[in-house]
């Protein structure tokens, strides 16, 4: 169906040099989007020809406004953007310091935002509708031991998502979330691939049978982007095999 097309669109995506992001990237551009890849450091070996990478590092306050203004210098026609940037640095609750704290917030919630609101300045500026994506985590949703301050991060982008998708709508920009599950990343894998009963846990408590993948999540922000879910906004669409369905999983 043409409505699910991103023909004749352009995309960012933030955190897209590896792990999700990048998939994320890679099924925007398959999808037919022209994208811009972002990382913190070089960009990735594996872009399509013809994409874009702009870097800069999302812990520095500027950083969000200045990689909108770099990604709309390389691809004026920019429509889309997936804030995905993110990462864990948890320990402990009681060993938790205000350094780790705002590390997180800073990276994970406060850079989503105004990277946001500087992609909706250039979009209203030149009156142009649009849409974005936040990825979020089912860690929004439900706690996970030793992980308090990633998962109230993860909360903070899930009514960001909602409270967004408000104030943009006069705009004609909407604003929807995907939150991923457990979903083998450069991040996760040590863990998942080196601790076989956590692993088999897992794989009984998704219905779905398995660990999910990167690619995974390509297609539902894809849909999310395009014409297909033009009457969808301030929702997030989870992710996750059925990880969060059931109580307890097979026995």
């Amino acid at each position: 169906m043409k409505t699910f097309s991103l023909d004749n669109n352009a995309a960012l995506v933030t955190g897209s040099s590896k792990g999700i992001g990048q998939a994320i990237a890679h099924g925007l551009h398959d999808s037919g989007a022209k994208v811009v890849f972002h990382g913190n450091t070089s960009k990735p070996d594996n872009m399509p020809d013809g994409s874009g990478f702009v870097q800069g590092n999302l812990l520095d306050p500027e950083a969000p406004k200045q990689m909108i203004a770099d990604a709309f210098a390389q691809q004026s026609e920019l429509n889309l953007l997936v804030c995905n940037a993110g990462s864990f640095f948890d320990v402990p609750f009681l060993e938790m310091e205000p350094e780790n704290w705002d590390r997180t917030q800073n990276l994970n919630v406060r850079s989503a935002y105004f990277t946001v609101q500087a992609f909706a300045r250039e979009m209203v500026a030149r009156k142009r509708a649009g849409s974005v994506v936040i990825v979020s985590s089912t860690n929004g949703f439900l706690a996970e031991e030793d992980s308090t301050a990633y998962d109230t991060s993860k909360g903070a982008l899930v009514m960001m998502t909602r409270t967004l998708a408000q104030a943009l709508a006069p705009h004609n920009i909407r604003v929807n979330g995907m939150a991923p599950g457990l979903i083998r990343t450069p991040l996760t894998a040590p863990w998942i691939d080196s601790q076989d009963d956590k692993r088999h846990h897992y794989e009984k408590k998704i219905l779905l049978g398995r660990i999910g993948e990167s690619e995974d999540c390509a297609g539902a922000t894809a849909f999310l982007l395009s014409p297909a879910a033009g009457y969808i906004t301030g929702q997030v669409l989870v992710v996750d095999g059925g990880l969060t369905t059931g109580q307890i999983g097979k026995m």
